[in-house]
């Protein structure tokens, strides 16, 4: 059995429902963060200009504007209804790493968002490892695949 197996049952089997509401509240707010972005991409574009070269292609920082505000959108939607849960948590890993090293930490003043993205990059690595819960689409379809087969 690899890693990533003994990894998937040991949070199968360490997964209380109160982690289902807590999963559920992180992905609405990923996807509402997503919105905010997709409503205001020129306040994201300007702090990623802030804070990196400015040297860089345009294509560059649009393509990184538009990488931000879809993971955050489908992939909050879709860690809410807990369908594909540590896909989408990977996919955030970079965006949220970013959002605490990056953007936060590099900040010359203490910034109060930089506790909701440690708390947010914490709650990600979180459901990375133990993935969706009793309370999802995911533990749906499956009882609803073993059921079909026996």
């Amino acid at each position: 059995m690899n890693i990533t197996h003994r990894i998937s049952a040991w949070g199968d089997r360490h997964h209380p429902k109160i982690l289902d509401i807590i999963r559920m509240i992180f992905g609405a707010f990923l996807a509402f963060k997503g919105i905010v972005f997709f409503n205001d991409a020129g306040y994201l574009r300007d702090l990623i200009l802030e804070k990196e070269a400015v040297n860089q292609p345009p294509g560059l920082i649009t393509a990184i504007i538009y990488y931000v505000t879809y993971v955050h959108i489908l992939g909050g939607g879709l860690i809410f209804i807990g369908l594909y849960t540590r896909l989408w948590a990977l996919l955030e890993l970079p965006i949220l790493f970013g959002a605490v090293f990056l953007v936060n930490i590099a900040a010359p003043f203490v910034y109060s968002e930089l506790w909701l993205s440690i708390l947010s990059l914490a709650l990600d690595c979180l459901f990375m490892i133990i993935g969706s819960g009793p309370l999802s689409l995911d533990r749906l379809l499956l009882k609803s695949k073993t059921f079909g087969e026996e």
